[in-house]
C-alpha cells in the first residue's frame, strides 16, 4: 500500500487566519461550497509560503504562488482567477490587510472555446436513454436553461405552475432570476412532486422531515425547515444527521449521481459529442437563439450578468457557418466522390 505525502502541521498562526477567513465567509452568508474552495486555496498557499524565503513580502508571496499555478501546475485561468479571489477575501477579511491590485504575476491563458451544443434531435435521444427522476432533472435544464445545482436546489415553492415560471434562489452571484416553466413539463412535474409529498409525509411521521434553510431563515422561523413549501424538489435517497442539531435532515439529490447518469446517457444515445449536464443548458440558449428570441431575453433567462457572456451563442447557431452553402456544391458530377 502506498505512503500518503506527508502534510506538515500548520502554524497557530496559520490556523487562527482560516478560522477568522471561515467565520468572515459564514458573516457574509457565502455558500458552503464557497467557504470550502476559499479555505483549501488558503490552506495551499499558506503551505506554499513555508517554502519561501522568511522575508518574502506578502504580495510577493501571493504573485509567486499565482504565478507558479499558471506556469508549473498550468492551470486554467479560471482556476487562477478562483485561486486570486479566495487569497484576497482571506487577506482582506481574514486578515484585515487591504490588498493593492497585483501586477507582475504570469497570467494563465485560456483561449475563448465554442460551447458544445446539442441539435434537438441528439437532445431527444439523450433524454431517451435517462430516466425517473433523473430524466425529469434533464428534461429541466434544457427546457429552463438551469445550471445543475440550480435545478437540484429548486425548491416546492419555487415552482409556478400557474406563471409557467421557476424562480431560481442565489443562483451564480448570488443573485435570483425567473426562467421559462415549460407546459410540456407540468404533468410530469405535477406526478413527481406527488411521490416527493409521500415521501415527506412518510419522513414527518418519523420524526424527520427537515431540510437545510438558506441565511438565518431557520432561526427566525424554526417550524419552516419541516414544511412542504421549502422541501428540496429533487430529494435525495437517505437522510443524513445535521452535525449542529443532530435532527435528520434530507438533502437534495447530489450532482455527482446526476453527472454520471448524464455521461452513460450520452453513451447510449451514440451521440458522437462531448456532452455533459451544462450542454444542456447551452443547447437552451443556442435554440433559443435560432428561434428568433432577441439575445437580452436570453441573457436574462440564463442569468448572466453580462450579454457578452450570451454572445458566444451566437457563434454556434444553425445560420452561422453551418448554414453556408459551400462553393463544392455548385461544381459539376465529375468532381464529386463516386
Amino acid at each position: 500500500m502506498g505512503s500518503r505525502r506527508f502534510r506538515p502541521e500548520l502554524s497557530a498562526e496559520s490556523r487562527e487566519w482560516i478560522r477568522a477567513t471561515r467565520e468572515a465567509l459564514r458573516m457574509r452568508q457565502y455558500s458552503p461550497r464557497t467557504e470550502k474552495v476559499y479555505v483549501a486555496w488558503l490552506e495551499r498557499f499558506v503551505r506554499a509560503r513555508r517554502r519561501l524565503p522568511s522575508g518574502t513580502s506578502d504580495i510577493e508571496a501571493l504573485k509567486a504562488f499565482l504565478s507558479a499555478l499558471a506556469t508549473q501546475r498550468r492551470v486554467g485561468a479560471s482556476t487562477q482567477k478562483q485561486a486570486l479571489s479566495a487569497l484576497r477575501f482571506a487577506f482582506e477579511h481574514g486578515r484585515g490587510n487591504r490588498l493593492a491590485w497585483l501586477d507582475g504575476f504570469t497570467p494563465a491563458f485560456r483561449p475563448p472555446r465554442l460551447p458544445v451544443v446539442l441539435s434537438a434531435r441528439e437532445v431527444d435521444a439523450v433524454l431517451g436513454c435517462l430516466t425517473g427522476m433523473k430524466r425529469l432533472i434533464g428534461m429541466l435544464l434544457y427546457g429552463s436553461g438551469l445550471r445543475l445545482l440550480e435545478a437540484l436546489r429548486l425548491r416546492v415553492k419555487d415552482v409556478d405552475f400557474d406563471r409557467c415560471t421557476i424562480v431560481v434562489r442565489g443562483g451564480k452571484g448570488d443573485r435570483d432570476r425567473t426562467t421559462v416553466f415549460p407546459r410540456a413539463l407540468h404533468e410530469p412535474m405535477r406526478s413527481h412532486l406527488v411521490r416527493v409529498k409521500r415521501l415527506h409525509e412518510r419522513d414527518l411521521a418519523q420524526g424527520g422531515g427537515a431540510v437545510a434553510l438558506p441565511g438565518a431563515l431557520a432561526s427566525k422561523s424554526p417550524t419552516a425547515a419541516r414544511t412542504w413549501a421549502w422541501q428540496w424538489v429533487f430529494p435525495a435517497s437517505g437522510c443524513y444527521r445535521d452535525g449542529v442539531t443532530g435532527e435528520p435532515r434530507r438533502h437534495h439529490f447530489h450532482e455527482s449521481a446526476m453527472q454520471r447518469a448524464m455521461k452513460e446517457a450520452v453513451l447510449r444515445s451514440g451521440v458522437g459529442k462531448r456532452a455533459s449536464c451544462h450542454t444542456l443548458r447551452h443547447s437552451f440558449a443556442t435554440h433559443l437563439l435560432e428561434q428568433g428570441y432577441d439575445i437580452r431575453t436570453v441573457q436574462e433567462l440564463l442569468g448572466h450578468a453580462d450579454v457578452s457572456t450570451t454572445m458566444i451563442y451566437t457563434h454556434v447557431l444553425q445560420r452561422g457557418p453551418g448554414a453556408v452553402r459551400s462553393p463544392l456544391e455548385s461544381l459539376g458530377e465529375s468532381v464529386r466522390p463516386g
